[in-house]
């Protein structure tokens, strides 16, 4: 007699399991503890199969007949209903191991060993934020082109046109990651290229005029806040580092005494170690800094906790106080500074000034250069520019200076 809900609540445990016949070899397994569990018995190829089919009343009668039906069509295509479950648990677990996050940060972790840590952790956020939301939880090969568009397009829609461009092309470089593994066959990201917005083009604020820099570095010589900003500000100009790697600066990669500064390869954007020749003048101001800040680890340590690093706005909030807008003068602004201002009216050769921008340079030969190359030719360069920023310091005439090199 086929069962009823009535008929499952009042049967009552007993203390060995009992079997409540359905038809078509379901039944409700009734437990001694209470527990009701839905079974299916069948035959295939000649031996006798269970399979289970849920608990009573997460599996209400109604669905464990229509669960039941289902494995009886399989039965009758000449499938079993366990081991199409299985292939079906199996599928959904791959799918799931080959989601687009998984593979995003299997991706990144792998990359991010060659990168500075703030842009491998500006790539990861971009992604959790901006992707994995809508996209993460898919199977990557099932991902398409009109809803990776759609998703970025989001971005697009709050006005950060440049930063739906990364995120889009940090996307395409996952797919192809899943691509060369073996986990998807194309990269819908190459299809949309044109699709996003242009992005305007913009320069970070600099001072290269020769007449302006006198009068910011007298700025500077007399800004009122903290003694360690201030020494960050003076260094800038003297050694042109990008902004991380000038606040990240520690004591022991600094050798005063020959007047260098060797920047490790894992904080350069590059991932080469770099070598700074120091001018008189920039060994002047680390050895007034270091009486205050020495002891410790950083050159310039956040006001908060010695054990880091100033913030990446200290030098930048410095200026803004100084009165340079946004439109005049930034951190970064010093890079541009000293490439052009060498160039144009110190005329050193240009793979001299490449180099010492990190940049990346090639030998004849096509190699990159190492740290020490063309050193003293550098050495030379640099201290005629911290030589070149007294004289616009102190208002002199400007010349234009040919150099040797």
């Amino acid at each position: 007699m086929p069962l009823t809900d009535t008929s499952i609540k009042n049967a009552k445990p007993t203390d060995k399991p009992r079997k409540l016949a359905d038809g078509g070899g379901l039944y409700l397994l009734l437990n001694p503890n209470g527990s009701r569990w839905w079974r299916l018995d069948y035959r295939f190829t000649g031996k006798r199969k269970t399979l289970s089919m849920g608990t009573y009343p997460d599996t209400g009668l109604r669905d464990a007949r229509d669960k039941r039906d289902a494995a009886r069509k399989l039965l009758a295509a000449g499938v079993d209903p366990g081991e199409q479950r299985k292939a079906e648990k199996a599928a959904g677990e791959e799918r799931a191991s080959n989601s687009f996050e998984v593979i995003a940060r299997e991706w990144h972790s792998k990359q991010s060993a060659a990168w500075v840590e703030l842009h491998a952790s500006r790539i990861m956020l971009r992604l959790e934020n901006d992707i994995f939301p809508w996209l993460g939880g898919r199977p990557i090969a099932d991902i398409t082109a009109k809803e990776l568009l759609t998703t970025v397009n989001r971005i697009v829609d709050r006005g950060a046109v440049e930063s739906a461009h990364r995120v889009l092309q940090n996307c395409g470089q996952v797919m192809r990651y899943a691509i060369a593994t073996g986990r998807a066959e194309r990269n819908p990201a190459a299809d949309l290229r044109g699709a996003l917005p242009p992005v305007k083009q913009t320069h970070l604020a600099a001072i290269t005029d020769p007449n302006s820099i006198g009068p910011l570095l007298r700025s500077i010589d007399g800004y009122q806040g903290s003694f360690v900003t201030r020494c960050a500000l003076r260094l800038a100009p003297l050694v042109f580092v990008r902004p991380g790697e000038l606040r990240q600066a520690e004591w022991a990669e600094f050798d005063l005494d020959n007047a260098q500064w060797n920047i490790p390869a894992e904080k350069m954007k590059m991932r080469e170690p770099h070598l700074v020749p120091l001018a008189p003048q920039a060994v002047e101001i680390l050895r007034e800094l270091h009486p205050l800040t020495g002891r410790g680890r950083y050159l310039f340590p956040s006001a908060r906790s010695p054990q880091r690093p100033m913030s990446n706005n200290a030098v930048l909030s410095a200026l803004r106080r100084m009165g340079y807008a946004t439109e005049e003068m930034s951190g970064h602004g010093f890079r541009a500074m000293a490439r052009t201002v060498l160039d144009e009216v110190l005329h050193f050769r240009p793979d001299y000034i490449e180099q010492q921008l990190a940049h990346a340079v090639k030998d004849p030969n096509g190699r990159a250069y190492n740290r020490t190359a063309h050193l003293a030719e550098r050495r030379k360069m640099m201290a005629a520019w911290a030589d070149y920023l007294d004289q616009l310091r102190v208002g002199a005439n400007i010349i234009q200076i040919s150099s040797a090199a």
